[in-house]
């Protein structure tokens, strides 16, 4: 597909998105907040809705307050917590059996991105009962009201609670996005005390997916004031709070902080959308089980470098919007100022900059599965082809001798 293709289909969706309804969830704020949702289930309506978990959060008892909340209420939770870490086709139709065998009036979704995205389709399945989960690939492709949403994030990253998207992994290990403005979920809890349990590991990933939303949203094409300015706010936020977070998995002032970040950089790329960082991650991830944010953590430098002038611009003024750049510095010197900062940021993290699992057979197929994603639906600064992607894949493997250690 030819660049100036992508270009105009990108040019075309961002004067069409200006027309599209968006919204925001209702969002609950502050310590406790989730004991506050049974609330609003009640004026929805809601009596008997879908807990859509994972097994470590429901084996750690982390939805225990919650439930026995909805249950002084009056409502009936009805638990399903078989999401894998990345959820699977089989997941959501397994979530959406049991919305259909129990007569599901409501979805909650408790957890990270995974539960996240799992109650999201399943809801899509909800709304478009004829529809396959692969037939609802793509955008646009639900276009019916979902039942009522409620997002309560237990990590601090992938701004589901907020976005249009929801990502799902096939039979043959390949993820696959689902987009669709009725997948906003109407009510968002953002209670920093669920994400105190959060592992030191499991923060740090969290976190740099939260900054490569905010970073790619920035930087692409189809960025508009607003959305620039989520992402500045989200970008300052993580730098400021990100490895007190780490360090400090107690402190609730970070974790919040790390929660509002999370939430803005997730509607900053749901209006403006991601890039290659975010396809590269997805080909990695898929094929070898690596997380979703440490692969966006590991991915952003090499990503970032392979726009070269194309990015230097807009990462010069995140550079100086997080007061890391010099003052006689140039455009290009600021920009790799940023991706450095985000280089050492992985490293105080214990986040690997290198995956050696990757192996070299594999690349081109990665390739050609990033270009796939990537090509004409991500409006990055500079459109990458399957050469340019096997050449970043290869300094991810580490398998360069030559490659300057991060």
């Amino acid at each position: 597909m030819t660049k100036w293709i992508c270009r105009a289909y990108q040019q075309i969706m961002r004067a069409a998105e200006a027309f599209l309804p968006w919204r925001e969830p209702l969002l609950l704020e502050g310590e406790g907040s989730a004991l506050r949702l049974p609330e609003r289930l009640l004026a929805d309506g809601v009596r008997k809705p879908l807990l859509v978990t994972g097994p470590t959060l429901h084996r750690l008892g982390a939805m225990d307050g919650l439930c026995a909340a909805l249950e002084r209420a009056g409502i009936t939770p009805i638990l399903f917590d078989r999401v894998d870490n990345d959820p699977t086709i089989a997941n959501v139709e397994d979530a959406y059996a049991c919305y259909r065998e129990n007569s599901c009036d409501g979805i909650i979704a408790f957890g990270g991105g995974s539960p996240m995205d799992c109650a999201k389709v399943c809801g899509a399945r909800v709304a478009r009962p004829n529809r396959t989960v692969q037939q609802l690939k793509g955008m646009l492709k639900i276009r019916h009201s979902l039942p009522p949403l409620y997002a309560v994030p237990t990590t601090a990253g992938t701004g589901s609670e907020v976005t249009i998207a929801a990502v799902v992994t096939d039979e043959h290990h390949r993820k696959f996005a689902v987009g669709d403005l009725s997948l906003i979920p109407c009510v968002a809890v953002l209670d920093p005390a669920l994400t105190v349990g959060m592992p030191p590991r499991v923060t740090a990933a969290s976190g740099m997916d939260a900054l490569s939303h905010a970073v790619e949203a920035y930087i692409g094409h189809s960025n508009t004031k607003v959305t620039r300015e989520n992402a500045v706010q989200a970008a300052r936020l993580i730098f400021e709070n990100l490895e007190t977070a780490y360090r400090d998995g107690e402190k609730l002032s970070a974790r919040e902080a790390m929660q509002k970040a999370a939430y803005q950089a997730g509607l900053a790329f749901t209006r403006a959308n991601v890039g290659y960082v975010h396809a590269v991650a997805h080909a990695i991830g898929g094929r070898y089980g690596i997380a979703h944010g440490a692969a966006c953590a590991a991915a952003m430098p090499p990503v970032l470098r392979a726009y070269g002038r194309f990015a230097w611009k807009p990462l010069a003024q995140l550079a100086d919007a997080m007061g890391i750049a010099g003052e006689n510095d140039s455009t290009e010197q600021k920009a790799d100022r940023m991706i450095r900062s985000i280089e050492g940021m992985n490293t105080r993290l214990g986040l690997p900059l290198h995956y050696p699992q990757i192996a070299r057979e594999d690349i081109p197929v990665l390739a050609a599965q990033a270009a796939n994603e990537g090509n004409l639906f991500y409006p990055a600064p500079k459109i990458l082809d399957q050469s340019d992607l096997a050449a970043i894949l290869e300094e991810l493997s580490g398998s360069d001798e030559n490659m300057e250690n991060g």
